[in-house]
């Protein structure tokens, strides 16, 4: 998996690779929150096989940029591509193709741990697998617990629970906000390896994390500057 330079917002990076062109690319974005400019002509191409790290202090946009990713945030200016096409032209298309955790980590506090994946595999247009279902929850440290109410659950096993759908929907591009909150060194590790895996199949992973974790050394980094 070749590497992508680090970048700083307003610069670009070369995301062509021998294999061609990149499959996310961000052109010229610019995010402006109450009255404040968070970045601007921020330019970003990323090939499949890669992992971007965005980092930045509170408040730089490093969330904001996540959500422009997903299509839930315009710009102000500038656009976001998958595959050369602006991302707001393939709607249900791109949202195909895209599994966003997020701040709200999408689990229904009412439904039990085995619940839940598999009413997110059914909306994906995915026909409910209990066998891989229990699985995913197994290799999440949650055996024991997949007929438990959500609501039960502490905070990390709900995060645990959440974070489970990545073994259960094969979407080439991952958005991550802060995933590893609130795990302990147990579920990092599982989780660095679920990257890791992610990018071995060509997928693209694109996360913000305010802890020390030991990424790949291969994992580009985006510095959004206050």
């Amino acid at each position: 998996m070749a590497p992508l330079p680090t970048a700083e917002a307003g610069a670009t990076v070369d995301g062509r690779t021998a294999s061609g062109a990149a499959a996310l690319q961000l052109v010229g974005l610019r995010c402006v929150r109450a009255k404040r400019v968070l970045f601007s002509d921020l330019s970003l191409s990323i090939p499949g096989g890669h992992v971007l790290r965005v980092q930045g202090a509170n408040g730089a946009g490093k969330t904001s940029l996540l959500r422009m990713i997903c299509g839930l945030l315009s710009p102000h200016e500038g656009q976001v591509l998958w595959h050369g096409r602006p991302i707001n032209t393939l709607r249900e298309e791109y949202g195909r193709q895209l599994t966003f955790f997020g701040h709200a980590i999408g689990v229904k506090p009412e439904l039990t741990a085995l619940e839940n994946p598999q009413v997110l595999m059914a909306l994906s247009g995915f026909k409910p697998d209990t066998a891989a279902a229990l699985l995913a929850l197994q290799n999440a440290g949650l055996a024991g617990h997949e007929h438990a109410l959500v609501r039960t659950l502490s905070q990390g096993q709900r995060r645990r629970a959440a974070l489970a759908r990545l073994m259960l929907v094969a979407s080439p591009l991952w958005v991550l906000d802060e995933p590893f909150n609130a795990l302990d060194q147990t579920a990092i590790q599982w989780l660095l390896g679920l990257i890791t895996a992610q990018a071995a199949r060509g997928g693209i992973v694109v996360g913000t994390s305010h802890q020390s974790v030991a990424l790949d050394p291969t994992t580009a980094q985006l510095d959004l500057a206050l």
